[in-house]
């Protein structure tokens, strides 16, 4: 990858590299003097969360600040319906990292020939199911259905993504650890807004994430990944890099299997606003 190449736009929450040893221990960001070079093989964090970053492409513009807002992500394959695999006729994935909200829309078809549609959406402390995009936040247009009980599931599936585990392990602070194993850095942080959430994110050779695994209580979450490229339109490739392949698996048991076809990772407009319905059906939880 080019040094200093210069992304489509910058994000109002960028992370400094050279601000990323501050970043750790939870000091306030502040303008970097010159960019941050680590040492050939060095093994410390504030090294392995920078390449980590600069080899997904995440790092933008002459200061190298980690700016990625939003994400765009289209694949097929399968997806787990009811305990069985449901092959995928259309699976788009909207991602914010700076308001912590993420959309999913999918139609498959199971193996009798049905077709099944759904559209699952978090926000910060908020999960509903759509049955249109944007759901109730004009009055009398869609139904949203409040999910409070798969909230922490989402927010894991989130930061535990191609770009949002490097972000969740720069801003778990003190708690992000890294450690080795056979020679593999294992970067372990806490998920953002999930208590008791867990990863250990394995990077490759490439310093990629080829594996994370999050731990909450019973739950286990593993996600792998393989076959890093950019995946953005050809007129649009700016050298942001996402899996080929994505493999999620809740506690031993394959819920997705799916092959990137396209994605847009240019900052595009990504939002989820909570419909009042499920604020108000979350409030009243116990």
């Amino acid at each position: 990858m080019k040094r200093g190449f210069i992304g489509t736009a910058i994000a109002a929450a960028s992370i400094g590299v050279a601000g990323f040893g501050q970043a750790v221990s939870g000091a306030q960001q502040q303008a970097p003097a010159s960019r941050y070079t680590p040492a050939p093989g060095a093994k410390d964090l504030k090294a392995v969360l920078f390449n980590w970053t600069w080899y997904m492409g995440m790092l933008r513009g002459p200061q190298e600040r980690e700016s990625v807002a939003t994400l765009e992500y289209q694949a097929s394959g399968t997806i787990q319906v009811d305990g069985q695999p449901c092959r995928l006729t259309k699976y788009r994935m909207s991602n914010n990292y700076q308001l912590a909200g993420q959309r999913i829309q999918y139609t498959c078809t199971r193996a009798n020939g049905q077709q099944y549609s759904a559209i699952e959406v978090v926000s910060g402390q908020y999960a509903w199911d759509e049955d249109i995009v944007g759901a109730e936040i004009v009055p009398g247009k869609g139904k949203a259905t409040p999910k409070p009980a798969v909230r922490d599931e989402r927010l894991i599936r989130l930061w535990a993504s191609p770009q949002g585990a490097p972000k969740a392990a720069v801003a778990g602070g003190d708690k992000t650890t890294v450690a080795y194993d056979t020679g593999k850095p294992v970067v372990t942080f806490p998920i953002p807004g999930v208590p008791g959430a867990i990863a250990k994110a394995t990077l490759s050779a490439q310093n990629q994430a080829e594996r994370v695994e999050v731990r909450q209580g019973n739950l286990v979450m593993e996600f792998t990944y393989a076959d890093y490229a950019d995946f953005n339109n050809p007129l649009n490739q700016i050298e942001a890099f996402m899996p080929g392949k994505l493999v999620e698996k809740r506690n031993g048991v394959t819920v997705r299997d799916l092959t990137t076809r396209e994605t847009e990772t240019g900052n595009v407009y990504v939002v989820m606003p909570v419909p009042e319905n499920v604020r108000k059906a979350t409030a009243a939880q116990p």
